[in-house]
């Protein structure tokens, strides 16, 4: 297999099939060695995050697939931390998109001039574009498609995928008495159709998740939920 491309929290290989490896690593984005989903820099080491990661992944991809929302997920290998995934482009160099069901993070910090810490917010979905130098600036609809990024059409695609996929998590974290505040997902095209589809991960390194209040930590998050 052929590497492709060293990310911050895996690696990606290109296998002989044409399908691609995610290698999932230990390494969490944060600040000053506090875990942060939101941040562009690797803040911290944990071990075991990657295989955590993954497990989580593995379940939400499973319960997408019997409900038929489109992702990249092929397989997985939890013990050589390892997934699977047919081969996807992303959009310009790559987006993010954040659904928030609560006002906190950088929401809370754009916004508090309006918006109160934990405000219930109703399936917000927020795009950003990957771009570290930029600290990711989010980006509207009307911009994405005048920059040639996404159309319009694809942004509504974008948007009901995101909000639809959220929910889902949302619903499955909630039957363990978790709350999810929001969640972090990228999307790419696949195939000759180019169809819409959710890739990289679902795991406690995309979200923020709370239990009577009280933040869970990525790992702990996988062990209360699994």
């Amino acid at each position: 297999m052929k590497h492709v491309y060293t990310g911050k929290t895996k690696n990606v290989y290109e296998l002989e099939d044409g399908n691609y490896l995610l290698q999932f690593k230990d390494d969490v984005t944060g600040v000053d060695g506090v875990f942060d989903p939101g941040a562009n820099t690797v803040g911290l080491t944990i071990e075991g995050a990657g295989r955590s990661g993954l497990k989580l992944t593995k379940f939400f991809f499973e319960v997408l697939k019997e409900k038929g929302i489109p992702t990249h997920y092929v397989d997985t290998d939890i013990e050589k931390a390892t997934m699977t995934v047919k081969p996807a482009e992303v959009f310009g160099k790559g987006l993010e998109v954040i659904c928030r069901y609560r006002a906190v993070g950088s929401f809370l910090r754009r916004y508090g001039l309006y918006a109160e810490e934990g405000q219930a917010l109703d399936a917000f979905v927020e795009v950003t574009i990957k771009d570290d130098e930029r600290e990711d600036p989010p980006i509207s609809e009307d911009a994405l498609d005048m920059l040639g990024i996404l159309s319009k059409d694809e942004y509504k695609i974008l948007k009901g995928l995101t909000q639809q996929i959220g929910n889902v998590v949302k619903e499955e974290l909630g039957k363990k008495g978790i709350e999810l505040y929001d969640i972090k997902f990228e999307f790419g095209r696949t195939g000759e159709e180019r169809q819409i589809v959710l890739i990289d991960e679902i795991s406690g390194g995309n979200m923020r998740a709370y239990k009577d209040g009280k933040y869970i930590e990525p790992l702990q998050l996988e062990k209360l939920f699994l």
